[in-house]
């Protein structure tokens, strides 16, 4: 008879900015995966000021893996406590902490202590577990020492926007268009590869080609698309040279008067662009180059949903 094999690791790592900042770092789920590669999708359920359920969409060794987790944020003693429920196949269970201690004056230590279970009969499962959760866990510590060090520079690090057009046609049709990618390159100039890999239903991991006008760039992403709500949640696993990390949404609005389409962007800004804009490659003009660039993209996007949609009404 098989039963549960806990196990755990605890992990160290010092970071050069204010207590406080780290903290927040952490505790802002809906930026969880802009700031954490292996983070693709974060949808809260439930928060009440102090505990929080969150839906989780995450690359462990490569895989993708969704659960649920609960936090609970004590903001005083700046402590996270965490466990999945249920959690992610094929652990059995999950929990741990993340205690944010104040060291000095802009220095912190950020220590994370978890514990595991696999089944026992399963030699497979833990040899998995045992590698996802160490090199998941010390790339995460590593990108949250990344970002919270240049917290004096996130405000201008990270851009967020937005897209919209109104469509005089069925949001079915609208989704249609967004959820083929494989067809985009036989329609909007811009695009000029794509494969499209969907072995789950509904989670797509995507490799497009686009032409700017610094030549062709190549983006790896994972798309993970909720037909009844009208929506399609995007991240970058390899992002466009010029950022750090790209999160995105579709959203199909439909309302009595026709629907709404927005497509949404959040990056981090890489802070050296030289080597693709040349001379321009400061922040500002890397800011505003990013925003005007991926702005044109979606607009053009935009528009064919909409010539879509609106072009099956006309011939019906």
């Amino acid at each position: 008879m098989s039963g549960e094999r806990v196990e755990g690791a605890t992990h160290t790592v010092e970071v050069a900015a204010p207590a406080g900042v780290v903290f927040a770092v952490l505790a802002d789920a809906t930026k969880l995966p802009l700031y954490f590669s292996p983070n693709v999708h974060a949808e809260r359920l439930d928060f009440d000021g102090g505990s929080e359920r969150l839906r989780m969409w995450s690359l462990l060794d490569g895989q993708l893996k969704s659960w649920t987790s609960w936090r609970h944020l004590d903001a005083v003693r700046r402590r996270i406590e965490f466990r999945q429920e249920p959690p992610a196949s094929p652990l059995t269970s999950m929990n741990g902490t993340l205690q944010v201690t104040e060291r000095g004056p802009g220095r912190t230590e950020l220590h994370l202590r978890y514990h595991y279970g696999v089944d026992a009969a399963r030699p497979a499962d833990r040899a998995w577990a045992q590698r996802a959760t160490h090199d998941t866990s010390l790339t995460q510590l590593a990108e949250l020492k990344s970002y919270a060090e240049r917290w004096t520079r996130l405000d201008d690090l990270v851009l967020s926007f937005e897209e919209a057009v109104r469509v005089h046609g069925p949001a079915e049709l609208v989704y249609d268009f967004l959820y083929r990618a494989g067809d985009w390159p036989d329609l909007v100039p811009h695009v000029t590869r794509t494969d499209v890999h969907e072995d789950t239903p509904g989670v797509q991991r995507m490799t497009m080609e686009t032409l700017t006008e610094y030549g062709c760039h190549t983006t790896d992403s994972v798309r993970i698309c909720f037909p009844h709500a009208g929506r399609i949640v995007h991240k970058q696993t390899a992002p466009h040279v010029l950022l750090e990390a790209h999160t995105g949404e579709w959203s199909v609005l439909p309302d009595e008067r026709g629907v709404t389409v927005l497509a949404q962007h959040s990056v981090v800004l890489r802070e050296d662009s030289t080597a693709v804009l040349g001379h321009h490659g400061d922040l500002a003009h890397t800011r505003r180059h990013v925003r005007e660039e991926l702005g044109r993209d979606s607009r053009a996007l935009l528009a064919h949903a909409k010539r879509h949609a609106e072009s099956a009404v006309r011939m019906l």
